[in-house]
């Protein structure tokens, strides 16, 4: 190589790193590095090889020569296998980033309310369940809120506070007490102002949401959990109730 420097420019060969020499030891191509004389050797590329072959004459030399080109071979054969396999790979990829971006798209055009149960029942020790229950029909309300619950207390004002600014909301009830006048007078000072009215003629408990969806609930918001419940969407009788507050 030294005698014809015209055939071997300097990216023609490169020198092995510790590692790679390393490599060499541990797959048995040398016995030990103390065979390289103390310093890594330089090997060629494929192009290197190929200037080799031009030079060396000899049976030997033309041998390994083949042999090396034909090792060369099967690594780019073995290169193409890997490539194709990533492809494929990234093909797939590909189609499970569209199958879930069609299946993101399908629920968000699901009607939300449609997700949400109509009817069920909690029991007693479901308090966190049924507080979360409560406070998401709260939450979800974008225009006004009406509750028809004899049994109120700062509990039900504070679950209320949860509701989007601009959502009124009316609680209508039998009995207005002074804590109960103290405790909305702090909350209306403090968060968007409720109303209280009074209602006698009901004895249960229902939510109005929006003026669209009316749901029966069988324990007042303040004792929700603590002992079984029911609750049920019954939107036929929507028009019936509004009319009689």
């Amino acid at each position: 190589m030294k005698r014809n420097p015209e055939r071997f420019p300097l990216d023609f060969t490169f020198q092995l790193s510790d590692s790679e020499v390393e490599m060499l030891v541990s797959q048995n191509a040398i016995a030990s590095k103390s065979q390289l004389g103390g310093s890594n050797p330089f090997v060629f590329t494929e192009q290197g090889v190929a200037a080799l072959s031009g030079v060396l004459k000899s049976e030997k030399a033309n041998q390994i020569s083949i042999a090396i080109f034909r090792a060369f071979v099967k690594m780019r054969h073995s290169l193409n296998q890997t490539n194709d396999f990533l492809e494929r790979l990234m093909n797939v990829e590909k189609a499970q980033i569209q199958f879930d971006n069609r299946l993101d798209e399908l629920l968000n055009a699901l009607d939300p309310e449609l997700l949400k149960p109509s009817k069920g029942i909690f029991f007693e020790g479901q308090l966190f369940d049924a507080y979360v229950f409560a406070t998401e029909l709260i939450k979800n309300a974008k225009s006004s809120i009406i509750l028809i619950d004899n049994y109120i207390d700062e509990t039900t004002l504070l679950m209320l506070s949860k509701r989007n600014p601009n959502c009124n909301a009316v609680i209508y009830c039998n009995r207005m007490n002074a804590q109960l006048q103290l405790d909305l007078r702090k909350h209306n000072e403090q968060y968007p102002t409720i109303e209280i009215k009074s209602l006698r003629s009901s004895h249960d408990r229902f939510i109005i949401i929006d003026n669209q969806d009316l749901f029966h609930i069988g324990a007042s918001l303040k004792d929700l959990g603590k002992k079984w419940f029911a609750f049920s969407k019954i939107n036929e009788f929507l028009p019936e109730i509004i009319s009689r507050l």
